[in-house]
């Protein structure tokens, strides 16, 4: 079982080029420790800015860096940093579409015994509704690590979430099929008369691709879509996979409004109507607990997904 956390995946990818290149910077609030960020500040310390507890200054202080050459990373709670920083990170980020990289911690129900104010439902929604912010949930530590090498290479704003424990891997370290920008298609069983594509992002690929094992061992074909790319969301993919299929199931560590499957939905009905069944945190506040317990509690898990496709007519 992993026990890499994608955030150390994150740190790990960012020192190996900081070595060499002086402009890469990680800003903290207070959160270099739930970032695993501390090896990072203390290999480079000419490299990094503790701000504390103020996420708004956070954005500020890394757009202000973006404009002189650098490129910038800040690190904050995804609770915090899409809510607190919600106006820098639209008008000093965006707005001026400077390089700065959002990179949101212990997303969505990460932080679940610590309640609600710690919980972050709503930054799919409010992150992509801000023009020229491009927003990630990257599924593992592999595909976390490639994200990253890419964004390295560009001068565009992101915003990437990721959770706070390690998952399953869902790719190897000789097997990353990852295109920016594009969904990875995972396919079990032989398409017949009986198929279903489970569109997934983040933390709930995992229980999607667990789900498609079993419902291929039941004679469904599953069409697993691995859409870390909330935005710009890659909405071809998704179609070329509509084709035979009778459901589309999305399943996503958010709320029910403005996520994953709100675009799904759209994409589905203007393309090819057919049912689509979609599978989130509701709107109300969220148990406390785990994870994992929280994500059966709703049925979030792959029990639930393979219930949702055998039992929706």
């Amino acid at each position: 079982m992993n026990k890499i956390p994608n955030r150390q995946a994150i740190c790990e990818t960012l020192m190996a080029h900081a070595k060499n290149d002086r402009d890469i910077i990680a800003l903290c609030s207070d959160s270099r420790g739930s970032a695993s960020m501390t090896p990072f500040f203390n290999e480079f310390p000419e490299q990094s800015v503790e701000v504390g507890i103020a996420e708004q200054n956070l954005v500020s202080i890394a757009a202000g860096m973006a404009h002189v050459g650098k490129k910038p990373y800040c690190f904050s709670p995804a609770c915090f940093i899409s809510t607190r920083s919600y106006e820098q990170a639209k008008v000093d980020v965006a707005y001026s579409n400077t390089n700065v990289k959002l990179i949101g911690i212990s997303g969505g129900i990460s932080y679940g015994e610590l309640g609600m104010s710690h919980h972050s439902a709503q930054d799919i929604a409010a992150m992509t509704a801000i023009p020229n912010m491009r927003v990630y949930l990257p599924s593992d530590r592999f595909q976390t690590g490639k994200l990253i090498e890419e964004l390295l290479k560009d001068e565009k704003p992101a915003y990437v979430r990721v959770g706070r424990n390690p998952v399953e891997d869902i790719y190897s370290e000789d097997n990353i099929p990852f295109e920016m920008d594009k969904a990875t298609v995972h396919k079990y069983g032989v398409d017949n008369e009986d198929k279903v594509v489970i569109v997934a992002c983040g933390e709930m690929v995992r229980p999607a691709v667990d789900a498609a094992k079993i419902l291929e061992d039941r004679g469904i074909a599953a069409t697993v879509i691995d859409m870390y790319c909330l935005k710009p969301f890659d909405e071809k993919t998704l179609v070329q996979s509509l084709e035979g299929a009778r459901l589309v199931i999305s399943i996503e560590e958010h709320a029910p409004f403005g996520g994953l499957g709100s675009q799904v939905a759209s994409v589905v009905s203007a393309n090819r109507p057919i049912k689509v069944k979609q599978m989130a945190l509701p709107d109300d506040h969220v148990i406390t607990g785990k994870s994992k317990d929280v994500f059966n509690y709703y049925g979030l898990n792959a029990e639930g997904i393979v219930n949702a496709v055998c039992n929706l007519d």
